[in-house]
């Protein structure tokens, strides 16, 4: 038998020194990146010009590896960075994904690199040390009683979602998990029930777990666009009455579309009250916590059962990094009943204690609370706190410089970053107003200066800022209305 051999090119794409001198030359390119402060929005490509761009980087070689180059290596670099939302800049107030503080990059780097997943502690030992830490630290913002909460991270709030909803369906349905949903009592029709703007990962979950859209009951909103907690006994009576089982409500701790805030200790006597798991989608207002002068928009929280909170939302860390909590660490286990010899140990150890590979869907994850964990670790809550203030006060004061415009409607009032309004000079008539705010939003977003999104409220269409950017300032904000004003009398 020959011997195998390894080419010089397979050992150069992992020598060490090479590793080196492109790490470096992508810094550089990091480092002007984010000293880049020009007001930019969305260099929008056509996806056929962007595929020929991507498809001409690519090496011809397909016979051995290509060697390393250096200039093809730059161009892609720089391409990726021009084609994508421009996080870091004042111009961008779009979405809900944030640029991330630069020193959290640097650890996702080398998680990358080092290549440690986190469901099991033997392959990522700190990783799962500072998931337990950050959860106690964190713990200290929600209120469960030490030592009997559980946290788990996932890969994105969609993810913790569901399995917050498996786990309070194997709750009512305890069988339904081995055997099926012909374990399902009688007549039972099993349901959840949300507030009309709950995020769609949660209907996704729904028809995942085979309860269906038509079995969401969406409970009406106040004029605040919370939860109508006035109203959530005579809707869940209503259902009742239709054959519905709820098993579930959930709550949001800032909304997807408006950034409203739920009652929680209304809706947690509710759910006590009916037996009811009541779980928070707080993917992005969870955050808040951190903050003693905004914290108070989440009373109650201690009383929930479990809470989806996005890390790389308001904590300004690399998407994913989801964090799901529960109330009652014996719960945690009830999403999830496997048994798997090559990673479950029956023999539980000081060190399979931490596994949370029983916990979480993911076999191989992501040590994503790594980036999170040094932030806090190097510059404490304070760091989240001062930023999150600020981007809530800015959006305050965008809601005040609007009310001011006579040419601009405002819909609610901002209770964190986001605010939804709409453009409506006089010379737009009524009926073309929703059409209107989406072609306002398209211009905007061509023009390249500044990136903005869109929603429906109350079925019409309307624009959408997130702050999320702490370079932003009033000033930038009234720049965009100059550009929305501009893009309004484009042809």
């Amino acid at each position: 038998m020959t011997e195998p051999l390894q080419s010089g090119l397979l050992i150069e794409a992992f020598d060490v020194q090479l590793f080196r001198e492109s790490a470096e030359s992508v810094l550089a390119k990091l480092e002007k990146h984010l000293a880049d402060l020009s007001i930019r929005g969305l260099e929008l490509v056509e996806p056929a010009q962007l595929t020929r761009a991507a498809r001409a980087l690519m090496t011809k070689e397909r016979d051995r590896p290509a060697a390393f180059d250096e200039a093809r290596l730059a161009e892609i670099v720089d391409l990726y960075i021009r084609t994508g939302v421009q996080v870091h800049s004042p111009g961008y107030m779009g979405r809900q994904f944030s640029g991330v503080v630069p020193l959290s990059g640097v650890v996702d780097f080398v998680s990358s690199v080092v290549n440690q997943p986190s469901s099991f502690y033997e392959a990522g030992q700190l990783p799962n040390v500072a998931e337990r830490i950050m959860a106690d630290e964190l713990n200290q913002f929600i209120g469960f009683e030490p030592g009997t909460f559980a946290m788990v991270t996932t890969s994105g709030g969609s993810l913790a979602n569901l399995t917050a909803l498996l786990t309070a369906r194997n709750r009512a349905f305890p069988g339904v998990w081995s055997r099926g949903s012909s374990e399902i009592p009688g007549p039972s029709r099993p349901a959840v029930a949300v507030g009309a703007d709950v995020h769609y990962s949660v209907a996704r979950a729904a028809g995942i777990l085979g309860i269906g859209e038509d079995r969401i009951v969406r409970l009406p909103l106040d004029a605040e666009r919370r939860i109508d907690v006035r109203r959530v006994r005579p809707a869940l009576d209503e259902a009742a009455r239709q054959g519905l089982d709820v098993f579930c409500l959930v709550a949001s701790a800032g909304t997807t579309a408006v950034g409203a805030f739920d009652r929680l200790d209304a809706l947690a006597a509710v759910a006590r009250e009916r037996d009811l798991w009541l779980h928070v989608d707080g993917a992005h207002g969870a955050s808040l916590l951190v903050s003693d002068e905004l914290r108070h928009k989440l009373r109650g929280i201690d009383q929930v059962d479990s809470l989806a909170w996005d890390a790389h939302k308001m904590m300004f860390v690399p998407a994913p990094c989801t964090l799901l909590f529960y109330r009652d660490r014996e719960r945690s286990r009830g999403a999830f009943r496997q048994t798997a010899s090559y990673v479950f140990d029956d023999q539980p150890s000081v060190y399979t204690e931490l596994d949370s590979g029983d916990k979480n869907f993911e076999c191989t994850k992501r040590p994503m609370i790594m980036s999170l964990w040094v932030l806090w670790a190097m510059y404490g809550r304070a760091l989240f706190a001062e930023k999150i203030e600020y981007l809530c006060r800015l959006t305050r004061y965008a809601h005040a410089i609007l009310e001011e415009q006579s040419d601009f409607e405002t819909l609610h009032y901002p209770e964190a970053n986001i605010i939804c309004f709409r453009y409506r000079p006089e010379w737009v008539d009524e009926d073309e107003v929703a059409r209107f705010q989406v072609e306002i939003r398209n211009r905007v977003k061509h023009r390249g200066n500044f990136f903005i999104s869109k929603v429906d409220v109350d079925g019409v269409a309307a624009l959408r800022v997130v702050m999320m950017n702490h370079q932003i300032t009033t000033g930038h904000f009234q720049m965009l209305l100059d550009e929305i004003r501009k893009a309004g009398k484009a042809q």
